[in-house]
């Protein structure tokens, strides 16, 4: 069930994700929630760090986990611009993060049930309870934009590999 709150956060997860494209990287932006405040935020670094790893999640898990001194982030929601990919859900779940809120769908790697589900997988001591959609309309528009730029610099076509293609 949807809190009153998780629309702002994820606005805060949105500003995230339109710093990581002024910085030329893939825009997908992170915050961590505990008790009511954000404790975490990351956005993606990979192109800037050249580190496959530096997914916005991930930063936002680290930071998190720095502010609370603690690698358990069990009563915590992570915010994320786009459905986590297995990577992230992975780290979520080692994490003990309790919820995970996501924008839009990733069609190609989603580890939410788009391709995969990692939510709860069969013997992991933990489940993540996820909730979708939350303003994926925007987030979508964002990622759309960053890639249409990206070919119109390139002078590429739009091919059904694109991610913003489907």
């Amino acid at each position: 069930m949807l809190t009153p709150s998780d629309e702002d956060f994820m606005r805060v997860a949105l500003s995230e994700a339109g710093k990581a494209a002024e910085e030329g990287e893939v825009p997908v932006g992170a915050v961590i929630v505990h008790g009511g405040r954000i404790i975490g935020r990351g956005r993606n670094g990979c192109e800037r760090l050249q580190d496959a790893t530096a997914h916005a999640e991930i930063v936002a898990i680290g930071a998190a986990s720095a502010a609370l001194k603690s690698w358990r982030l069990e009563e915590c929601t992570l915010y994320v611009s786009l459905e986590p990919c297995p990577m992230c859900m992975g780290a979520s779940l080692n994490a003990r993060v309790a919820r995970v809120v996501y924008g839009a769908r990733e069609p190609k790697a989603g580890a939410c049930g788009s391709v995969v589900d990692l939510r709860a997988p069969p013997g992991y001591n933990h489940a993540i309870t996820v909730d979708g959609g939350v303003l994926g309309g925007e987030s979508s528009a964002l990622l759309k934009g960053f890639f249409r730029e990206l070919r119109r610099r390139r002078d590429l076509p739009m091919t059904s590999e694109d991610p913003e293609a489907n």
